[in-house]
């Protein structure tokens, strides 16, 4: 059964996806919330119903044609962006930073000038990641026809440049180090992201 909106956010606090307490994002900002969804997609048919679900709405704002490929940022778009290709019957390619920090295609991975493809996040903060991996995209010749992620925590702020969807949006703080309040109020702050510090 496919979640609702609030459902969603309810399945995160049901498996202990929905952390709260003094978190740096990947994007380099900190929160007082913080989204694991590794813990939610650790149960395959949550992560099934998430991605066909996903799916389905991508479809919907896509309705121009098939989408042909699925790419996703690693670490955190590895299963929801494997999952949503599966629900659509595209291939599913990833991207990763290479010892510089760039996001690139490795592994043999390569796309062609004039294929489809969207980009699948988890969760989406400012952006960034699906920003880089839209631009590799791009680059290459590829119609980006849009973007996707389970949580959208910019409440449709970010811009990626292309349609985007999310099963749930929300509104949550932000704060640059510098603006932390909960930096000034000396809370230990916990790194639970992907990427390294």
């Amino acid at each position: 059964m496919m979640k609702s909106v609030g459902e969603i956010l309810a399945l995160f606090d049901r498996t202990g996806a929905y952390l709260r307490g003094h978190f740096r994002l990947t994007s380099g900002l900190h929160s007082p919330e913080y989204l694991q969804c590794a813990l939610v997609l650790q149960h395959p048919q949550h992560a099934e119903a998430l991605g066909s679900q996903l799916a389905r709405k991508l479809e919907q704002s896509n309705p121009a044609g098939p989408i042909q490929t699925v790419v996703a940022p690693a670490m955190g778009g590895l299963i929801i962006g494997h999952e949503v290709a599966r629900a659509l019957g595209a291939r599913f390619l990833f991207t990763e930073r290479d010892a510089s920090g760039k996001m690139t295609l490795r592994r043999g991975f390569q796309v062609e000038a004039g294929e489809t493809a969207v980009v699948i996040e988890d969760v989406i903060t400012t952006g960034g990641s699906s920003r880089e991996v839209c631009e590799i995209l791009r680059a290459a010749g590829v119609k980006v026809l849009g973007a996707g992620s389970i949580i959208d925590r910019s409440s449709g702020a970010a811009d990626l440049g292309v349609p985007r969807v999310a099963l749930e949006s929300m509104s949550v703080k932000a704060y640059s180090e510098a603006d932390c309040p909960l930096c000034r109020d000396g809370v230990p702050v916990e790194k639970p992201g992907s990427r390294k510090s």
